[in-house]
């Protein structure tokens, strides 16, 4: 279960485009995104979307993605989460206390009533994070603030003591409940051996893909190699080599390049999408729709289902990790996880495949920015 990066093929008449147009700063507001044929073609084939309809979900996500640090702010202590509801196109904020609601409903956001705080299910996870680890039917959990519970994610068939004696542990750390996971298969990282198709290699025999070009280098996986370990590019050119990783625990890793590389603020599209441009990492609303470049199974979309989840991997425990219902496979570590233009986070691991479905959890973005001390290379 380690996990594997792909790197950026440049192609030179894209790139000098680019370096026209690049900036050297990660925007301020989030910009009004572009529908392509190819996005709008992803989005229709993984989320029943008319190009219409896509068009207007990217348009009211970004909307969503500006109101939601201003309206958690409103809501203050009251403050019960927030998510994006897709049938409405508005930012929903969870509310415990309703005299806080104008002040939410003038940031532009819907208020509705909850039972539990945010800031109370956190302290809830955190209890059953101290409890790790957790047995292998565990696959996951994380604060559900429509529910005001947290959520359990238990294996199907999983039983035996072990089991029993956590989810009772967990249960006295606060609002629990338990649901069965949609499969029986444990969570797993998507790391690949050598095989075809655009690779990045780590110390010659592991394969992963880039998750965003920083001033320096590119974001990826913490799975997919050691602090120190060598990289080369999908030419076999030497690239550069891991400058930090984390994981467990953490799922990142900061790759410093050199050797005539350079960086650009695009996602592949692999034909199926244009190359996309990176123009921010502002955080899309549980709700919101993502879509992911890697190098095995290239485009695909989804919807963003969890934040802050704990996923309870085979080498330990991966916190604060964002689940989604899009698919991955063997060698898509690492990879590009966006929304419209905005850098989301890269992709850790899961279950399931590209041809019967599955899930997908990523490491956001911006923690790694944070962590390293890093600028996005953005358009």
């Amino acid at each position: 279960m380690t996990r594997r990066m792909t790197p950026f093929r440049l192609v030179a008449a894209a790139a000098l485009a680019l370096t026209a147009t690049s900036g050297l700063t990660a925007t301020s507001a989030v910009a009004e995104p572009e529908l392509s044929q190819g996005l709008a073609a992803a989005m229709q084939r993984d989320l029943g979307l008319t190009e219409q309809q896509a068009r207007t979900r990217l348009a009211r996500e970004a909307d969503a993605a500006r109101q939601a640090p201003a309206a958690r702010e409103a809501a203050g202590g009251a403050f019960g989460g927030s998510w994006f509801d897709p049938d409405k196109g508005t930012l929903v904020v969870g509310l415990t206390d309703p005299a806080r609601a104008e002040a939410v409903r003038a940031t532009g956001a819907q208020p509705v009533p909850v039972s539990t705080s945010a800031a109370e299910l956190d302290t809830a996870k955190a209890a059953i994070d101290a409890l790790a680890p957790a047995p292998e039917g565990v696959s996951s959990w994380h604060a559900d603030h429509r529910s005001g519970k947290v959520v359990l994610n238990v294996r199907a068939g999983a039983s035996g003591p072990r089991l029993d004696d956590f989810l009772a542990a967990a249960r006295e750390a606060g609002p629990v409940t338990v649901r069965t996971a949609p499969t029986a298969e444990a969570p797993r990282t998507f790391a690949a051996g050598v095989v075809g198709g655009d690779p990045y290699y780590i110390n010659g025999n592991t394969r992963c893909s880039i998750g965003f070009a920083v001033h320096g280098g590119f974001v990826s996986a913490g799975h997919c190699g050691g602090a120190g370990s060598s990289v080369v590019g999908w030419d076999g050119s030497t690239m550069g080599h891991f400058a930090g990783s984390s994981f467990p625990g953490n799922d990142y890793s900061f790759i410093r390049t050199g050797h005539g590389w350079w960086t650009v603020p695009v996602v592949l599209g692999w034909g199926t999408e244009p190359d996309r441009l990176v123009r921010g990492s502002w955080e899309a609303p549980v709700g919101s729709s993502v879509c992911r470049s890697g190098s095995t199974t290239h485009w695909h979309c989804g919807t963003v289902l969890a934040k802050n989840e704990t996923v309870n991997y085979e080498q330990g425990a991966f916190h604060g990790a964002t689940k989604t219902s899009v698919c991955a496979e063997p060698g898509d570590s690492g990879g590009s996880f966006i929304t419209g233009d905005q850098a989301q986070g890269v992709t850790s691991g899961g279950w399931g495949n590209c041809s019967s479905g599955g899930q997908t959890w990523f490491q956001p973005v911006n923690e790694i920015l944070s962590a390293y001390n890093l600028q996005l290379h953005t358009a």
